[in-house]
Parts: structure tokens; sequence; C-alpha cells
């Protein structure tokens, strides 16, 4: 079977046909493949895409295509200029490649499906391209992507944000969290309040009314946009967060008397015990085990307020929301008089947000905080794959390739 044969099944492109093939002059490890216009086909107008007639024909130009037994593939064309009426003396369209790019349009698709896979510097090394075009590759499929994603049917989204470089630099990150479908929604830098109104802008009024479930943390400008942008949707403060916070006062509480027991002469005792207070007890090692219950037999202030956050895991077991309000206030009066300020701080936020709290009754579980969580850690690998990107656009194309499910057109031959 011949290549022309082959190319002719694969990419086929109307008013063009395929010539000679040929190896390429100066690297015999290219395959060159002349294209030519049928007889009786006129050039269209890159600007309006109008027929017209023929102006002039411009220099021969290469245009890179998928590889092909390890060999680089090029197809050679002279493109003709176009006398258009509307638009002027323009260069016709080319059905192959977009605007004046020299990889085609299915050789950019094939550098950004294998993006997905590896690093963009290993992609570039294996199709002997450069960085920069597998990033533009991948910047047209996640342009394309976003242009023809479809999104309606929205009815959960949890909201989060990361910190992308040193400095206290931050991403809002909005994603759809519902049971059919997990994917990117929305990147906005910094994590303020018009950072999210930019999600709820690109959404619209219809589609953010329709949303049922809003899933976020407890960062003030968040939940001052959702209230107003989506207030008919349950709001959810998840268990993840709120039993981070405890684990953070515990930590604190622990680091405190762990300095004061060390100048007292009793550093043994807590030494090496962050993990076994932090960790939950089915996760525990053996060794954990030992020390925590080496810990719990000492009186100090570490293993009330662990045993406060224990106490408090009963909250999530209740069934009625009325009855675990019921319970959330009368621990929070508990940890009131318990003279542990990172716990008694704990309280006052249970308490300033137990109408959200309890909403995760509502929602009956149906949403949860875990599945933000698992797509941030999708973040982090992706751009800790990228060895860091420079600027702000290119973690968005990244994220949105990797994270966003975008839709691709449909080709008569997938070649990934």
């Amino acid at each position: 079977m011949q290549l022309k044969t082959i190319l002719n099944r694969v990419e086929r492109h109307k008013s063009f046909v395929y010539g000679a093939v040929r190896f390429g002059d100066d690297e015999r490890s290219a395959l060159e493949v002349v294209v030519h216009e049928r007889a009786n086909g006129r050039p269209l107008c890159s600007g309006c895409g109008q027929a017209g007639p023929g102006y002039d024909r411009l220099a021969e130009r290469r245009y890179e295509f998928v590889p092909l037994w390890a060999l680089r593939v090029f197809l050679l064309y002279a493109p003709r200029r176009v006398d258009c009426r509307r638009c002027g003396v323009k260069v016709e369209r080319l059905p192959w490649v977009e605007g004046k790019s020299q990889l085609t349009r299915t050789y950019q698709w094939f550098l950004a499906s294998w993006s997905k896979l590896l690093p963009w510097q290993q992609v570039a090394r294996a199709f002997r391209t450069s960085w920069q075009s597998v990033y533009r590759s991948v910047e047209m499929v996640v342009s394309w992507g976003l242009a023809h994603r479809n999104l309606d049917g929205i009815e959960a989204i949890g909201v989060d944000e990361v910190q992308w470089r040193k400095g206290h630099r931050y991403l809002t990150l909005v994603y759809q969290i519902d049971g059919h479908c997990r994917r990117l929604l929305h990147i906005a830098p910094e994590r303020t309040v018009r950072s999210l109104l930019s999600f709820f802008r690109m959404l619209g009024r219809t589609r953010s009314a329709a949303l049922r479930f809003v899933c976020s943390d407890m960062w003030q400008p968040y939940l001052k946009v959702i209230a107003k942008k989506a207030s008919e949707a349950v709001h959810v403060l998840d268990r993840f967060h709120i039993m981070a916070r405890m684990n953070k006062a515990i930590d604190e509480i622990r680091a405190g008397e762990a300095r004061r027991l060390k100048q007292d002469g009793y550093e043994h005792i807590l030494k090496h015990s962050r993990w076994c207070l932090l960790k939950r007890r089915e996760n525990l090692t053996d060794q954990q085990t030992v020390k925590l219950a080496e810990v719990l037999k000492y009186n100090l202030q570490t293993v009330r307020a662990y045993l406060q956050r224990e106490d408090f895991q009963r909250f999530w077991e209740y069934r009625s929301p009325y009855w675990a309000a019921c319970f959330l206030v009368d621990w929070c009066d508990r940890v009131m008089r318990s003279r542990l300020e990172p716990m008694k701080k704990v309280g006052r936020m249970l308490q300033s947000h137990a109408d959200l709290v309890l909403n995760w009754f509502m929602a009956k579980g149906a949403i949860s905080a875990g599945m933000v969580e698992g797509q941030n850690y999708n973040v982090k690998l992706t751009l800790k794959k990228s060895y860091g990107f420079r600027t702000e656009e290119a973690v968005k194309t990244a994220l949105y390739h990797r994270l966003g499910a975008l839709p691709q057109p449909e080709f008569a031959h997938r070649f990934w």
C-alpha cells in the first residue's frame, strides 16, 4: 500500500490531491508529500471563506504532519492568493492548517493528546519538535474545546483555591462534581470576590439558578459570592475542611505544649506524636498505635483537644438535622469552656457557620469536598509535571487540557 493511498484514507481534503512522495534533500529521516490543487478547484478566501479568482502564487511551504515509521512527514504546497471582492487580496484558506501555522491540525491534535500523558518537553523530544510547537498545539486544542463545550445540566459545583507560585500566588478553581461528570469548569487568578464572580458571569443567570449544590471551604469572599449568585442552591461546608481546621488546632496545641515540656525536661512525651494524633485510628501503623496509647495516659492539653475532635466525629453519624444541630450547640459550649484557644477558635467558626455546616445533612452526603480535593491533587500533579510554568496563561492552558474534559472534533482517523 502506497503512502498516498494511506493519506487519502486518513487525511483526505476536498479540492486537493496528493502528488509525488520523496525523501527530504537535507535529512533522510523525513518524507515530503507534494500537494496540488484540483484543476477545477477555486481557492477560498481566508477572511470570508468565499471562493474567488486566483491572484498569484506564493513560494512553496512545508506543513508538518503526523510522523510515520519514525519518519517526519511534511506536506509541500505553494499557497495561492485570492482576489476577493470583500477582503481584497488574501492568501487562500487551507483545510489542513490554521492560519500561518507550520503544523497541520491533525499533527497538533496528535501532539496535544500525548501531552496529557507526558511532560511537554518529553513530547517535544520524542517527536523531534520544539516545546513551543507542543504548547501552541495544546493551546489550540484548549481554545477549540472551550468554544465547543456544553455547560448545560450542571447541578453541583465545588470551589477551592490552589497555590501555584511562591509568594501566596493563588488560583480560584471551580469544578463540576456531578455524579455523571467531574471536570474543571473555570480558572481565575487570586482568591477574591472578583475571581469567583467571573465564573458566574461565564455560567450565566439561567445556569446559575439551576445549581442544586455548591461545596466550598470557609473563605469569606467565596461565601459572599455564593450567597448572592447561587442563593437557591444548598451550600455545603464539607467535613473535610472542618476536620482540617480541627487538625490544625490540635497540631498548634501540640507544638506549644511540646516546647513547654522540653523546657521542663519531659521532651519524650510528645516526641514523634504528631501523625499519631492527626491520622485516623484505622490508618495508624503499629508503632503509631503504641505511641498514641502512651500519649493518652497523660493529662495533657493535646490529649484533651484530641478527645474533643474524636467526640465531634459523632456529628457526622446523625441522620436528623435537628439532633445534629443540638449536638453541635452542646459540643461548641463544651469547647468554649475548655481554655484551649485554638479549639475555641474552631468552636466560634462552627457557631458562625452553623447553617452551612448543617447543610451537609440536607445534601445527604451526596456532595463532598473529597471530589474537589481529588481534582486538586491532579492539579498539583499537572503543575509538578510541568516543572514550573512561568506564565498564568500557560498554567490555565495545561489545567484545562488535563482536567477540563474538553470535547474533540470528529476525525476520519485517530492517530492516538
